[in-house]
């Protein structure tokens, strides 16, 4: 009687092309864990001790995060931050939404007009800070060409003003970011079962009352991810305030990401530094972290209803 021999389970070629995907990102996974967790954690425990211009560990308690609510700049850097994340978040996707709607309306050469939007999303902060910053300059810019024309009153050197330099970033990152809002926005709206439309057609719904009441809405998840997105952006923000005004005139524009630049690499202040670091890290983190909850209470949601 001829014995059967036991088959293996799999052989390793198998099991390979079975893993391969996991065992290709286990690295870049471990690099990434590595990079978010052990250094926020270093960072959090050099924010809490006494180092200047090198690292030690002498234990030092909240007294860097003390000396830095107690500095007035920091705490300009950081209205600052919320006041231009407010109405950067708004500006960028007010425009990008807009024009989302006009280049639905099926236009003609639209990819042409996608690229011209989406254009500035390709140059660097530090590139449109600096050609910006030429357009605001009274000596070269705008200014001086109205001028030239005959307006001789004319004024438009908005970051040689206190008051007015944040509106100049504003505007510089509004125009920078709005044609990334646009293609979210676009691909939302084409993303919408076309038989809701023409529904909506069939029953006398104009234009105007289809988008509102039909394709908007069914949207709503793509405003929240491009709000995210956005405020993701705006808490970030260094090069671009860096090349347009350099965070004046005096500290009129400093953002916190200059701050902590300013502390750690100028001043030797790293403790100081890295409290600051840490705060930018918690403004992020009211952001993603109740957005990651309200996603994965949506996924079970839609899970839930089949």
């Amino acid at each position: 009687m001829e014995q059967v021999g036991v088959q293996p389970s799999g052989s390793l070629r198998e099991w390979l092309g079975r893993n391969l995907p996991i065992l290709i990102l286990i690295p870049s996974l471990i690099g990434s864990l590595t990079y978010v967790f052990v250094f926020t954690g270093w960072t959090m425990y050099i924010s809490l001790s006494d180092s200047s211009l090198l690292p030690s560990y002498g234990w030092v308690g909240f007294e860097n995060y003390a000396s830095l609510w107690s500095s007035r700049r920091w705490n300009i850097a950081y209205s600052n931050l919320f006041f231009y994340s407010t109405f950067y978040v708004l500006g960028a996707m007010g425009i990008g939404l807009i024009l989302a709607i006009l280049i639905d309306q099926r236009v003609r050469a639209e990819s042409g007009w996608r690229t011209i939007f989406l254009y500035p999303l390709a140059v660097s902060f530090v590139v449109t800070g600096t050609v910006w910053s030429w357009l605001y300059s009274p000596a070269a810019g705008i200014e001086f060409l109205v001028k030239s024309l005959g307006f001789e009153n004319f004024e438009f050197a908005l970051t040689a003003s206190r008051d007015y330099a944040i509106y100049a970033i504003m505007i510089t990152g509004i125009w920078q970011s709005s044609g990334f809002a646009m293609a979210l926005f676009l691909a939302g709206l084409r993303s919408v079962d076309q038989d809701l439309v023409r529904a909506a057609q069939i029953d006398g719904a104009s234009t105007f009352r289809t988008y509102r009441k039909v394709l908007l809405p069914s949207i709503r998840p793509i405003f929240l991810a491009v709000a995210v997105i956005m405020l993701q952006f705006a808490i970030k923000t260094f090069d671009l305030v860096v090349a347009l005004t350099g965070g004046g005139p005096g500290i009129a524009t400093t953002f916190p990401a200059i701050y902590v630049y300013d502390l750690m690499f100028q001043r030797g202040q790293i403790a100081q530094g890295a409290g600051a670091a840490i705060m930018m890290l918690v403004a992020l983190a009211v952001v993603l972290v109740p957005y990651a909850f309200y996603m994965a209470w949506r996924r079970r949601r839609e899970a839930g209803h089949g």
